[in-house]
C-alpha cells in the first residue's frame, strides 16, 4: 500500500510543536484555514477522554487557485490536512503528519493537477522534514 501521508514524531510539548508546525507551514506559503480540536470535540459531544489531537486545514492560496482552475471539483480535497497527536500520553512526544496530496489526488486523471499536487507535496514534505 502506498503511504498517503508524511509523518514525524517530535519530542516537545504539544503546544510548542503546534507553534513550530504553524511557523513551518507559513514559511512554505500555507495558512491555516480550519482547525479542529478533536479532543475537545469528543469531550463535548460524547463525554469521552481522548489524547491531544488537532487537525489543521492548511492552504496555499496560489496553488489552491491553480488547482481549482484545473479541476473544479478538487475543492472536495481541500484544504490539505495536517494532524498533531500526542503519542503515549504525551510522554512519547507529538506525531505530526501531513496528507500526501499526490496520493490523495491520484484518482483524478488531470495532468496539470498532478503537477500542482507534486509542488504542494514537496512543500508539505519540507514542512514535516523541518520539524
Amino acid at each position: 500500500m502506498t503511504d498517503y501521508y508524511f509523518a514525524r514524531t517530535i519530542q516537545a510539548p504539544f503546544e510548542d510543536t503546534e507553534r513550530r508546525v504553524r511557523e513551518a507551514l507559513r514559511k512554505e506559503g500555507f495558512g491555516v484555514l480550519t482547525e479542529i480540536d478533536v479532543r475537545a470535540t469528543l469531550k463535548q459531544k460524547l463525554d469521552v477522554d481522548f489524547r491531544a489531537y488537532k487537525i489543521l486545514g492548511a492552504c496555499n492560496p496560489g496553488f489552491a487557485h491553480q488547482a481549482l482552475q484545473s479541476e473544479d471539483k478538487i475543492g472536495t480535497m481541500l484544504p490539505c490536512n495536517v494532524i498533531l497527536q500526542a503519542v503515549d500520553g504525551g510522554e512519547g512526544g507529538v506525531e505530526v503528519a501531513a496528507v500526501d496530496p499526490r496520493a490523495s489526488m491520484q484518482a483524478v486523471e488531470n495532468e496539470s493537477l498532478g503537477t500542482i499536487a507534486d509542488e504542494v507535496r514537496t512543500r508539505l514534505r519540507r514542512v514535516i522534514d523541518s520539524l
